[in-house]
């Protein structure tokens, strides 16, 4: 908590970065998993293998950079394309080596962090804990979180939990967009400073209709 946050690697974006390529590398061997035969395999000799579960085939190409490299150092690694209903399932019963979760949370965390990240959510079947964290000190920050008096022992206790959940690698971040695009008539009008959360997004209930531009666009047509 009280150290280095942990920070994912950042690649040279060319999709195949020799240096971390060879960090990776020297990771495994550092822990027993070495290469045999042209295949990485975990200390017991167990060849390390991954499947990526999706019933998206447009998220594919996003997953060969990765696969691709895994090949690289060694890792057979497939993505698997299953239908809708399946893929829940699969889901559900935490049937699959990794797999795909976008994370959206009010501005005030609160109760709704138990199923996402809590012992008790890892146990549950169909719970949206799909990393199966399973974390005493997280199972208490949670706590703390819910339980805070006050807007600052929240901040505290909600950036302890950060430090402490980003320290855990439970997952892989694979992209984020700090933006919102949007196309629209220009025919609304909003207060120049707009509520955060709000700017980009073009949140309905911040606009209001403009009559003189509206005018205007007539005139164009």
């Amino acid at each position: 908590v009280f150290g280095l946050p942990f920070v994912p690697p950042m690649s040279d974006g060319s999709g195949q970065d020799r240096a971390l390529l060879r960090k990776a590398v020297q990771l495994l061997n550092e822990a027993g998993c070495v290469v045999k035969d042209g295949k990485r395999v975990l200390p017991n000799g167990e060849p390390i293998t991954i499947e990526f579960l999706n019933d998206e085939p447009s998220l594919q190409p996003h997953h060969g950079p990765y696969i691709k490299n895994l090949g690289t150092l060694g890792i057979d690694a497939t993505f698997r394309l299953v239908d809708a209903v399946q893929y829940r399932a699969r889901v559900e019963d935490f049937d699959f080596d990794m797999t795909m979760q976008r994370f959206s949370f009010s501005a005030t965390p609160g109760d709704s962090m138990r199923p996402f990240f809590s012992s008790q959510a890892a146990k549950t079947k169909g719970s949206y804990n799909l990393a199966g964290i399973s974390n005493p000190a997280i199972d208490a920050l949670i706590e703390k979180i819910i339980g805070a008096n006050g807007r600052h022992e929240l901040t505290v206790a909600c950036r302890a939990f950060d430090r402490v959940f980003r320290a855990g690698r439970y997952w892989v971040p694979q992209w984020y967009r700090n933006t919102h695009p949007i196309a629209y008539w220009d025919q609304f009008g909003h207060t120049e400073k707009l509520a955060k959360y709000t700017q980009g997004v073009g949140a309905p209930e911040n606009w209001w209709y403009d009559a003189a531009k509206a005018a205007k666009l007539e005139q164009a047509k």
